[in-house]
């Protein structure tokens, strides 16, 4: 989402909109805050409503990108009140893989917010059926990726014995590094020259490390942690195959990028994951948490080099649909929409 967010202000600034962003996760005024749970969110909280109650009248279009759980209720839903009280419209950009559960649990405290919204606009046909499970009206608009950045035209073939896999997702348990390492562990039985690529950080780092040790896969595990953009699109154009391993997921960026570097993939059918890659063709699906399943399907893949060099160039092929000359036109559409007034050269 951080992603979608920073591409979509350099886009829509580029096309002729005047963007003002407002975070939700500046630094803290105290820096010793930061380490309490609880007293942090609440510290960030009072001057994140202060801004939007500055910055909100002199806008046309409130464009809040919303996600499930404690953000919702501290950041989403704020701008969405505050929007109404200032009088401009509010378009809520929901990308939260958990919204299903996140419904079930709390759909009394969501809903009076949500119905405050003057459009609702989801990234995928999964969240689409959530919404319309619960009677909200959405619009689908899907996620965009930036091709100057990551594409990689010729698509690819494989280029030997020493593979490099990839993983690009934070370090988090609902995102299945775990499943990713195990899935591993079988393959470099196979392919004993191959090595796995971790981009990312977060809370599950040292237990993944501590994994991949018990797997006696170390010497084969690079953990990289967190990369720029640039390095990013690097390492999907020198990889040979990218694994996810999400449980939960909406419409993945991770995704978007490796088709974008007619990167093969192997992912789990998580959330939104089966409405955005179609199995065998953009990439190989494989069930939540099924490892052997995934390190299958690798081998499969690392080892067909027509299979391969196939999805390779579908990935190119259907890629196109998810670039912003394809997509903003939608959004220029829904800022018109509830605002009347916008003018874009």
């Amino acid at each position: 989402m951080a992603n979608q967010t920073r591409q979509l202000c350099e886009l829509l600034s580029a096309d002729g909109c005047n963007v003002k962003v407002i975070q939700t996760n500046e630094p803290y005024a105290i820096s010793w805050v930061s380490g309490i749970k609880g007293v942090r969110a609440l510290v960030r909280l009072a001057p994140y409503v202060w801004k939007l109650w500055k910055f909100i009248g002199k806008g046309h279009v409130v464009h809040i990108m919303a996600n499930s759980g404690w953000s919702w209720h501290l950041f989403s839903a704020p701008a969405i009140w505050v929007s109404a009280m200032r009088r401009v419209p509010v378009i809520v950009n929901y990308h939260g893989g958990e919204a299903g559960n996140f419904f079930h649990k709390s759909f009394k405290w969501i809903e009076p917010t949500m119905r405050r919204a003057t459009k609702v606009v989801v990234p995928s046909g999964f969240l689409h059926q959530v919404f319309q499970e619960y009677s909200l009206q959405s619009e689908i608009i899907p996620n965009f990726i930036n091709l100057d950045r990551f594409l990689v035209p010729s698509g690819r073939e494989l280029k030997g014995e020493s593979y490099r896999l990839i993983v690009c997702r934070n370090l988090e348990e609902i995102y299945g590094i775990d499943t990713v390492i195990k899935a591993f562990s079988i393959i470099v039985k196979v392919l004993p020259n191959a090595r796995l690529y971790i981009a990312g950080e977060g809370p599950e780092r040292q237990d993944l490390i501590n994994l991949a040790a018990d797997l006696n896969v170390s010497e084969n595990v690079d953990f990289l942690g967190s990369l720029t953009v640039d390095e990013m699109a690097g390492l999907y154009k020198s990889a040979d195959l990218m694994l996810n391993g999400s449980r939960v997921d909406n419409m993945p960026n991770a995704l978007l990028e490796a088709m974008a570097s007619a990167l093969p993939t192997v992912t789990t059918k998580a959330g939104g994951i089966p409405f955005m890659v179609e199995d065998g063709v953009t990439a190989e699906l494989v069930d939540v948490d099924d490892w052997q399943a995934m390190a299958r399907a690798a081998l499969s893949l690392l080892q067909n080099d027509e299979k391969y060099r196939l999805m390779s160039q579908q990935c190119l092929q259907d890629v196109a649909m998810y670039t912003w000359s394809t997509v903003s036109p939608s959004w220029i559409n829904a800022y018109k929409e509830v605002s009347g007034s916008i003018s874009v050269n």
